[in-house]
């Protein structure tokens, strides 16, 4: 009987191998792209716009400009004319389908949606019979797939608001994304209270320009990290302290501090708790460029900080945000009252969103990087 038992143990064992070495083949395997003439087909009876897509998974260079059918509305969706649309780390890693376990949604082999963006700003053109939020000629941002593109189609009750007045459609097509996650980040995960001293390090990209700004919103004595070019920047935006990593090694200093929000996670977990104080958060936010292991990529140093954190006094791990309308809302109160400012660093036309992306990838982008179409 003992016997069986190893023998069906080790049969189990094997047939798992198997499996995970086959998924691992699956999920890894890049289908060639096809050409966009022939993906493209008829691309449709009624209006076409410009996009960019990708039909494969590569680096910047498989993005491609097409001609693709323009949406059709719903009832209760606005046809937006894009003014602009804002880039984020989430669009390369769509664009190279890494880490490999985001190919389960985005398609095995090849991406089962060629759109790429999420952040616009934009010109509702057209409502659906049920809107009564918006009307043609008015001026909205916020977040939608696909929205690299001339036109997107958006639900009245999806996550969208009236753009401010004093903010441009360059400004607020870079909002989205980076502005929901700085927020939710602060404001809900971390539970930032005034006086509180909090960290950003990566204070001079997308996300990080954003959480110094909504740190001291909520009150908070603001510690910003970030090279030597980006430090009158990131002290523009209202940072208390501002470390040159070039300089200064902010882990071997004396101060302790109630939250670190990570937006590069490129120090060490022990080296992070030095300088957490006793039951802080730490929140990894982003991490991992475009070379870094395809199969954890990104999720490696929150995936360790999270384990970690079950046998320390400290909160620690990944933060992702997530969708929300009243967000949105927020985040357009807060710039129409100059609390918040986006930056943006460079812009470039639709038929460049390939060098755009490979400019985004250098990980060097002052604030937003944002596509005109």
């Amino acid at each position: 009987m003992r016997k069986w038992i190893k023998r069906i143990s080790a049969a189990l064992g094997l047939s798992l191998v198997v499996a995970l070495g086959v998924l691992a083949v699956v999920m890894s395997r890049d289908t060639p792209c096809r050409a966009a003439e022939d993906a493209r087909g008829a691309a449709a009876d009624g209006p076409v716009m410009s996009a960019a897509v990708r039909r494969c998974y590569g680096p910047p260079s498989v993005l491609t400009i097409e001609s693709i059918a323009r949406p059709v509305l719903a009832d209760d969706q606005v046809l937006v004319k894009v003014r602009a649309a804002g880039l984020n780390p989430l669009d390369w890693h769509r664009i190279r389908g890494t880490p490999y376990v985001m190919r389960i949604g985005e398609g095995l082999g090849t991406p089962s949606d060629v759109r790429l963006g999420i952040d616009f700003a934009g010109t509702v053109e057209a409502v659906g019979k049920a809107v009564t939020r918006f009307r043609p000629g008015d001026d909205i941002f916020g977040g939608r797939s696909g929205a690299l593109a001339e036109y997107v189609a958006v639900r009245e009750g999806g996550s969208v608001a009236a753009k401010p007045a004093n903010i441009s459609f360059e400004q607020a097509g870079g909002v989205y994304v980076a502005a929901i996650t700085a927020l939710q980040a602060l404001r809900d995960r971390a539970a930032v209270q005034p006086g509180q001293k909090v960290l950003i390090n990566g204070a001079s990209g997308g996300v990080g320009t954003f959480a110094v700004q909504i740190a001291k919103w909520l009150g908070a004595e603001v510690t910003a990290v970030c090279s030597t070019r980006n430090v009158e920047l990131v002290r523009s935006l209202g940072a208390d302290h501002v470390i040159d990593y070039k300089a200064t090694d902010f882990t071997e200093g004396g101060a302790r501090y109630d939250v670190i929000m990570d937006n590069v996670a490129n120090r060490p977990i022990k080296d992070i708790r030095r300088v957490l104080a006793p039951g802080g958060k730490y929140l990894v936010i982003g991490g991992g460029g475009p070379d870094a292991n395809p199969w954890v990529g990104a999720f490696l140093a929150p995936l360790k900080a999270y384990i970690l954190s079950w046998f320390v006094g400290e909160d620690m791990g990944m933060f992702i945000s997530h969708a929300s309308t009243a967000d949105v809302e927020t985040l357009a109160r807060l710039m129409a009252e100059d609390k918040v400012r986006p930056v943006v660093d460079r812009q470039y036309p639709l038929a460049q969103a390939a060098q755009a992306m490979r400019y985004l990838e250098e990980g060097h982008a002052r604030g937003k990087v944002i596509v005109l179409p």
